[in-house]
């Protein structure tokens, strides 16, 4: 209990429970016919995936790497995500069959990477899952703001930005990239698991 006291008080941990903490404020904010309360969501929301790098920086330069980290920061990323993603085909946004195939498809590295790690196989993150986040982070910001903006550069209304269009553009490539990726790594752990008991062997 003493360890887990030092854990969950330690610097990266308490980033990364501010992060989920953050959660509920996003969900509040989103809004289908307020342009301001929606661009504070986006907001907020990019401050929670900043947290995601912060809490990363800061156990490593701390030397604060823990187990209840370990389990924290992704449970994080997920909820964030999926929470803003739910929130989002409520109040039509988003198709409901894009986020079950993004939720299924974490679901399911999830899941062979417990197996993994169970059975002591290491299986390193393939460039496709971060590409994938990164494109993630991108969709749902601009499907946040939602409204229609003039760049900043121009003074009238000609030529603006659908933000939610693009954003929801976005997320079918992220969703694209995310079953890419997932193929990748179910891929990877199979030629893990039987390269394994042959090298032993």
């Amino acid at each position: 209990m003493a360890s887990f006291r030092k854990e969950i008080t330690n610097l990266p941990n308490l980033v990364t429970m501010g992060r989920v903490l953050l959660v509920p404020f996003v969900l509040i904010f989103i809004d289908n016919f307020n342009p301001v309360r929606s661009f504070i969501a986006g907001l907020l929301y990019l401050a929670a995936a900043a947290g995601d790098a912060l809490d990363g920086y800061l156990a490593r330069s701390r030397n604060e790497v823990s187990i209840l980290g370990k389990f924290l920061d992704p449970l994080a990323d997920k909820l964030i995500v999926t929470a803003v993603l739910i929130e989002m085909v409520a109040l039509g946004r988003v198709p409901a069959w894009l986020v079950v195939v993004l939720t299924a498809r974490d679901l399911a590295i999830n899941g062979l990477r417990s197996i993994a790690s169970a059975q002591g196989l290491v299986i390193a993150a393939s460039d496709g899952g971060k590409i994938k986040t990164a494109i993630q982070l991108v969709a749902i910001t601009l499907l946040l703001v939602h409204f229609r903006y003039p760049p900043l550069w121009m003074e009238n209304r000609v030529g603006e930005i659908d933000y939610h269009r693009d954003g929801l553009i976005l997320l079918y490539i992220s969703a694209a990239a995310s079953v890419f990726s997932g193929l990748q790594y179910i891929r990877s752990f199979f030629l893990t698991a039987w390269r394994t008991p042959r090298a032993s062997a």
